[in-house]
């Protein structure tokens, strides 16, 4: 059967003068000539997308799409129009982000987070930016400390909102945020917590001991450059301790805490020391 909106890899059946006829009769799909590679018999096996034509007919091609059904992408407006907007996705036919699937009013030449997503009744596939509308809520199908693939989509007062493997949403907190985020970027991460409601909390750095091998490491490099000696201490401000190590106050007393236990360094009202 075919899945319209994803990669499908068929058979070619029959060839005709504007193209191949994937698939068998009942449900065979035409990949046009412009996208038949060199060589192309029937019998052979092509991988190829599959979605609709301007009249909702199944329609093969060997392009790559920005995304398929399910995922999300950061993609160009090229052009709007009384029933939406059209998006930038990589192939021939624009994909259209329906006026009542917009976040926000929508303008070309400006690029938007967008799920693509499939209508069943019609197996047109189209966009959302109403992100969260198409998020479902996390699972046993997590875990704490797993990692993941994140796109970020929102910042907030709390922090960066992030799509989590295309399916969830997840916040990384001002606390946890040591680097500048752009919207539309792709990065890894990790989760922190699952929450009870099935909203994700989220961390850039894998947390527990191999964060705080990490972090302790970047302390002692840092005591070594400066001759043995930090102003810092447990005491110091969040912001003078994310200014010299870009992690928060809690990681650092956490980092600092282990290495004193191992006798790496000494903790003094004026800073940390190497032990000599």
């Amino acid at each position: 059967m075919l899945e319209i909106g994803r990669y499908n890899t068929l058979v070619v059946q029959r060839e005709v003068d504007f193209g191949l006829y994937l698939n068998p009769k009942a449900d065979e799909v035409l990949l046009p000539s412009k996208y038949v590679p060199r060589n192309v018999r029937p019998g052979d096996t092509l991988r190829v997308f599959v979605y609709t034509d301007s009249e909702d007919r199944p329609v093969a091609t060997t392009l790559n799409p920005k995304a398929v059904v399910g995922e999300v992408a950061y993609l160009r407006a090229k052009d709007t129009s009384p029933i939406g907007c059209f998006m930038d996705w990589g192939l021939e036919k624009d994909l259209l982000v329906p006026k009542n699937e917009q976040q926000g009013k929508m303008q070309a030449g400006r690029r938007y987070v967008v799920k693509v997503l499939l209508d069943p009744k019609t197996n047109r596939v189209y966009g959302s930016t109403r992100i969260a509308r198409h998020c479902v809520k996390a699972g046993q199908e997590l875990r704490e400390g797993q990692q993941v693939s994140l796109m970020i989509i929102q910042f907030s007062k709390l922090g960066t909102l992030a799509v989590v493997d295309d399916q969830y949403l997840g916040m990384i907190y001002h606390s946890d945020t040591f680097e500048v985020l752009k919207i539309g970027r792709r990065r890894p991460g990790y989760i922190r917590k699952i929450r009870s409601d099935g909203k994700i909390d989220l961390t850039l750095k894998k947390p527990g001991p191999v964060s705080l091998s990490d972090s302790g490491r970047r302390i002692m490099e840092a005591l070594q450059k400066a001759d043995g000696f930090l102003p810092l201490h447990d005491k110091s401000s969040p912001g003078e301790i994310t200014e010299h190590f870009q992690m928060s106050k809690k990681e650092f007393k956490r980092a600092i805490g282990g290495l004193y236990k191992k006798r790496l360094i000494e903790i003094t009202n004026q800073g940390i020391r190497l032990v000599k």
